[in-house]
């Protein structure tokens, strides 16, 4: 009889052009399971992590300043508007000629540490909790800039908006735009809750390692999608 769980694929490994197999969920169980996941550990770690949001918004406010939280609308599900929340991480610092200082600029010690440690991000637990977001999925980002990503942006935007992703655990930062958004289609076409619980695990390895560029998995979504000019990714204390 065939497992429930249906039949076996493959998925990039950290380690780059290597494979391992893997089950994949099948279509109608994968998204059952994933919300359950996302209820379950959403509310877990609201409990468990409650003094270190406790100490976040503390080490914020004594950083910063209030407002504690930074929130901005954002493009989820199906293209749906939902507020996003997070701690802010950077000031309001502006140069001589009015425009905003680099994002490095803006932050103190304190702040930079928390971005590194992804701590700011905290509060969207509870957009999980709501459905707004699950824990892995393409970044939530501004409507115009993924209207500006056409076909594209309508494929991320198929599902939930993650907390983390397969480009936030396959270099983040260190990517340029067309590989980020080539990286979230990749994750769209391919996604099951094993592959989730994957990405779970290789963010807590980047907290603890620092991001690194996975080129493999890199060039094996850019082959997929193709390069592709992207708009500049915006919306102030990024998330």
């Amino acid at each position: 009889m065939k497992d429930i769980l249906g039949r076996r694929d493959q998925i990039p490994s950290v380690a780059g052009d290597q494979v391992l197999p893997r089950p994949m969920a099948s279509p109608a169980a994968s998204p059952l399971l994933k919300r359950l996941f996302d209820i379950a550990a959403a509310g877990a770690l609201l409990l468990v992590l409650s003094p270190v949001l406790a100490l976040t918004a503390l080490a914020v406010g004594v950083a910063l300043g209030r407002p504690l939280l930074f929130r901005q609308e954002r493009c989820g599900r199906f293209r749906r508007s939902f507020t996003v929340s997070k701690f802010r991480t950077m000031s309001d610092a502006r140069g001589a000629d009015g425009t905003l200082l680099e994002d490095g600029q803006r932050q103190t010690p304190v702040t930079a540490l928390l971005r590194r440690l992804r701590v700011d991000e905290l509060p969207q637990l509870l957009a999980v909790l709501r459905g707004d977001m699950s824990f892995v999925g393409p970044r939530p980002l501004p409507a115009e800039t993924v209207a500006a990503f056409g076909s594209a942006g309508m494929i991320r935007s198929s599902i939930a908006p993650g907390m983390t992703g397969w480009a936030q655990v396959n270099g983040n930062t260190l990517l340029t735009n067309d590989q980020k958004i080539a990286l979230d289609q990749w994750y769209v076409e391919r996604r099951t809750i094993w592959l989730d619980l994957w990405i779970v695990f290789l963010t807590l390895r980047t907290i603890l390692l620092g991001e690194t560029v996975n080129e493999g998995n890199v060039e094996a979504a850019v082959a997929r999608f193709g390069r592709r000019p992207t708009p500049p990714i915006e919306g102030g204390d990024a998330v």
